[in-house]
């Protein structure tokens, strides 16, 4: 094992460090955070909208015009704020004015939505694409964008106004150039030639967006997260940048179906992973803690019981490092193992119709059960299949808790034998 983890030090955990840490994934794992909050509160208006409650439907039918216009003003501008957000961040990092850059992303993201008719005044946004289906049109000139700013500023190519004028009025003046020259740029790419950005982007992550609604895809993603994290590497800060977009937009894709009566067409979308997989934190470690509460061995005892009340809120690093899990081949093969189980019988559930597939968004640090009932807008089933996952995570760490505690006596043992 210390040939193994000296391997993974050395080859594996820097490249991947440096990966979490990048300022561009950076910059848009707090751009889609940002937006979190917006899916909550639309989430809240669909949950009582389509409570699944004998008769409500008849009750809330008059109202229905209503409820959706908060659903329609997170969940249908949500890549505006995504560009906006992603914009705000990345020019912080880049030592621009955040504000500044932000809107001139906002700015070019909003041109090149636009739609031209057969009038000269018949121009509309589509609106399609100011919502969920628009994420990575978002992600991809807030980037651009930004950089093109950063690129101006360093060559000093802007227009600077005298000292003595007011901060915002020379900061605004400074983006005077790059901001033409961008708005110049996409409208020859978008007006005069005629290319459609949004749909070029699409393809280019067709295959991703695919492959994580596929159990295949999804398992492979649960691998992923958790021997990052049996390294020692914040798996889920890791990999968010990559496939919150993707999550997203499933999740507002189902939203939308729910609202048009239509079946709900992802699996996997926001809140598959947070709530059914990491049950009580990444690799179900709730059932960890219940399964050692009343351990022979005073520290792995002492650890379950401070750790259980944090997960319960899905905090599950004291028991993490306390045990420790990490590079712990006796604790990381359940820890792996149990993603994987809750990844694919979840997965399995909701592709048979047997529990709800998720439609709103709450907060990662809802309480199992409670989360597993609210994700899927109000399902029993899926509150039973919580307690189910517990026992099933217990049942998978119980042989290697045991023989952790076993071997952990007998030393204790061997030491007080030798003393």
């Amino acid at each position: 094992m210390s040939n193994a983890s000296d391997w993974l030090n050395k080859y594996i955990v820097p490249p991947l460090t440096a990966l979490s840490e990048n300022t561009w994934l950076s910059a848009i794992r707090a751009g889609m955070v940002s937006v979190v909050p917006l899916t909550i509160i639309g989430g809240l208006f669909i949950i009582v909208s389509f409570l699944p409650v004998s008769g409500w439907d008849k009750i809330v039918h008059p109202y229905l015009g209503l409820l959706q216009v908060p659903v329609a003003a997170t969940f249908g501008l949500l890549s505006v704020f995504v560009c906006f957000a992603i914009g705000y961040d990345l020019g912080k990092q880049l030592k621009q004015e955040a504000i500044v850059s932000a809107s001139i992303a906002t700015v070019i993201f909003l041109m090149i939505q636009l739609r031209l008719g057969g009038k000269p005044d018949d121009i509309a946004f589509s609106m399609s694409h100011l919502g969920s289906k628009g994420l990575f049109t978002a992600i991809v000139i807030a980037l651009v964008c930004v950089r093109a700013q950063k690129f101006f500023t360093d060559h000093n190519i802007v227009v600077k106004l005298p000292e003595n004028v007011p901060p915002i009025v020379y900061e605004s003046f400074l983006s005077l150039i790059p901001l033409c020259f961008l708005v110049l740029v996409f409208w020859v790419i978008r007006f005069v030639l005629g290319v459609d950005i949004d749909h070029l982007v699409q393809i280019a992550f067709k295959p991703l967006v695919f492959a994580l609604n596929t159990l295949p895809g999804i398992l492979t993603y649960a691998f992923l997260v958790t021997m990052l994290w049996s390294v020692g590497i914040n798996g889920d800060n890791a990999m968010d940048a990559l496939v919150a977009p993707i999550f997203l937009q499933y999740l507002a894709a189902n939203v939308e179906a729910v609202s048009h009566g239509h079946a709900i067409p992802y699996v996997t979308a926001y809140g598959f992973f947070t709530i059914f997989v990491n049950v009580g934190g990444t690799g179900a470690t709730i059932a960890l803690a219940l399964v050692m509460w009343n351990s022979k061995e005073p520290g792995y005892r002492k650890v379950s019981r401070l750790s259980l009340p944090t997960q319960i809120f899905q905090i599950n690093e004291p028991i993490f490092f306390g045990f420790p899990i990490v590079l712990n081949p006796v604790f990381m093969v359940p820890y792996i193992l149990n993603a994987l189980i809750l990844t694919a019988s979840t997965y399995l559930l909701m592709q048979w119709g047997v529990i709800h597939k998720p439609i709103v968004n709450v907060p990662w640090t809802t309480p199992p059960i409670i989360g597993h009932y609210l994700v899927t807008g109000g399902d029993w089933r899926a509150a039973v299949w919580g307690v189910a996952s517990i026992a099933i995570a217990m049942a998978v760490y119980y042989p290697f808790a045991k023989a952790a505690e076993r071997q952990r006596l007998k030393a204790e043992a061997a030491g007080q034998a030798r003393e």
